[in-house]
Formats: C-alpha cells, structure tokens, sequence
C-alpha cells in the first residue's frame, strides 16, 4: 500500500497546487491513499465544507484538523 501524506494546505494557493498536482501523482506513484492537513485551507482559518470538498473531489482521501 502505498500513502502519501500532505502536510499543511494553506489557503487557496494550497488548495490550487494540489488540484493541479495530485491526480497526476495519483496516476504516476499508484496511490492507495492520500492524507491531508486541512485545518488552513480555507485562508488559513480552518476548514469548510466547501473547501473540504474541493480537496476530496482533487483526490485527498482523509482530511486531519491538525494537531
């Protein structure tokens, strides 16, 4: 099984680099699945339901609230 973890996703220039990149890397490395620090997503401030579903339908499987 091969995992890949993302640390940090901060704001919408996090969230634009792994819309544009994951589903590449998916393809190229087989990911079984993918982890993702979520708490600064949106902003910096946290976490939305709108923001948590970008990251999902980008191909994160399992958003973390961090610490």
């Amino acid at each position: 099984m091969l995992i890949l973890a993302i640390g940090d996703i901060v704001g919408r220039p996090g969230r634009r680099a792994v819309s544009q990149l994951l589903p590449g890397l998916r393809q190229q490395y087989g990911l079984d699945l993918v982890i993702a620090n979520g708490e600064n997503a949106a902003g910096g401030l946290g976490l939305t339901s709108t923001t948590a579903k970008e990251l999902l339908d980008a191909g994160v499987d399992v958003l973390t609230s961090g610490n």
